[in-house]
């Protein structure tokens, strides 16, 4: 099996919460190591260089998205998102609790590379344990002399303030999480500007995930030709896989970018033992399903997009032939209405019909015209939003409705009503 551990190595293995435990397995060398002898530059063509692309969702490369900051405009800000909130998403949160001073040591990375003096980590209102963790992390960080002043007596400053989030799922979208940063309501914003020119307090920003960031750390270590040199030809290095559903070993792992659908299931210990299986949503819960004449298709950004889905963050869910599709949908379709921030009249609006009609439909009360209606209200709340959180609504629907349609329309035991 291709599982590799890079981000991931030593836990399970080894207490990382612990300082002197993370050093004695070489960390914080990369960051003594770029402040003593490197130049934000050079951290800056190490990324860019090593093809490394936003852990996050969009997939955006890295080095670009830093490069779009304005030359010689200060102050400037990192924002590390750590609001991992997307249906089935869960490799942000084990690294934050098994090994902060590796997210830490990334996001430190990411600042010096965009000669930044102060950086942010957002974290989940709902993620407790990791946010005490991380805080305990960077103080023990702050007393050896990591983050401060004169770093290294090198003369570089450095300061990273923890922000915990409140639990809303759109304060994942970069320009909803400023917003909350800055005290705000965390809707999204209009776009341009974009962060990079006029983000946090106005300031150029650039906001990074948590795994995008920590990947910093083993790209300095081991050189940009190392993790250019794995996985695909645009889709470079190694990604966390969140696999759940209806597998047998549930779980986070590291995988090479590339690798296929039918490994990961079986990396995820395979289908319970007479199941068949169904689907995979391969990008968390905006992405669409893919299904069995997909199986052998790359894991890659590329390669999901021409199944019709997207990676995205990275979380992996299996359907078997135990599955109620309408069930499924109702679920997710009700996450998204709860978490719209209601700013955008078709997300707001159009998720909430949809919400109504999927709960007719799960009671066995839906209208012979509910197929087409569900169709049509997808297609029209989608790319009509500030963000992308309308976008996530009718992906998943669509896929399935279209898949299994007799599970819709075996619900539809009604005659239309009289005009």
């Amino acid at each position: 099996m291709p599982v590799t551990k890079v981000l991931t190595a030593g836990i399970g293995e080894a207490d990382l919460r612990d300082i002197n435990v993370y050093r004695e397995r070489g960390g914080y060398k990369q960051w003594e190591c770029a402040v003593r002898e490197l130049t934000p530059n050079d951290v800056f063509e190490a990324c860019d260089k090593s093809g490394l692309r936003g852990r996050g969702g969009a997939g955006f490369p890295t080095g670009r998205k830093w490069s779009f900051l304005p030359k010689d405009v200060f102050p400037r800000y990192l924002v590390c998102n750590c609001d991992e909130a997307e249906p089935g998403t869960f490799k942000d949160h084990m690294l934050l609790e098994e090994t902060p001073h590796l997210v830490l040591e990334g996001i430190l990375l990411g600042a010096y590379g965009i000669n930044c003096h102060h950086a942010f980590i957002y974290i989940r209102g709902e993620f407790k344990r990791g946010h005490a963790i991380f805080v305990k992390a960077l103080e023990e960080a702050r007393a050896a002399g990591l983050v401060g002043k004169n770093l290294f007596g090198k003369g570089f400053d450095l300061e990273v303030t923890v922000h915990r989030g409140a639990g809303a799922y759109i304060c994942g979208e970069e320009t909803g999480l400023l917003n909350s940063l800055e005290g705000k309501r965390g809707e999204p914003r209009l776009k341009p500007p974009f962060p990079a020119i006029a983000g946090l307090y106005s300031a150029p920003t650039v906001v990074n995930n948590v795994e995008t960031l920590a990947y910093l750390v083993p790209i300095l270590e081991r050189g940009p030709e190392w993790f250019a040199a794995v996985g695909t030809e645009r889709s470079k290095g190694y990604k966390i896989v969140s696999i759940s559903g209806h597998v047998q070993k549930p779980g986070n792992y590291e995988v090479p970018l590339g690798t296929t659908i039918r490994e990961l299931i079986e990396i995820g210990g395979g289908l319970l033992p007479g199941r068949t299986f169904m689907a995979v949503q391969p990008g968390g819960g905006s992405s669409a399903a893919i299904f069995e004449e997909h199986l052998d298709y790359p894991y890659d950004y590329e390669s999901m997009a021409k199944a019709g889905s997207m990676l995205g963050s990275g979380a992996f869910t299996v359907f078997d032939d135990t599955t109620d599709f309408v069930k499924a949908t109702f679920n997710l379709i009700r996450f998204y209405t709860h978490e719209s921030c209601g700013q955008c009249t078709p997300c707001r609006e159009g998720g909430n019909w949809l919400e109504r009609v999927l709960h007719r439909l799960v009671e066995g009360r839906g209208l012979r015209s509910d197929l087409d209606m569900i169709k049509r209200i997808g297609h029209t709340i989608t790319g009509l939003n500030l963000c992308a959180l309308g976008d996530s609504i009718e992906p998943f629907l669509l896929s399935v409705v279209n898949r299994f349609p007799e599970q819709f329309e075996a619900r539809m035991i009604r005659e239309e009503l009289p005009a």
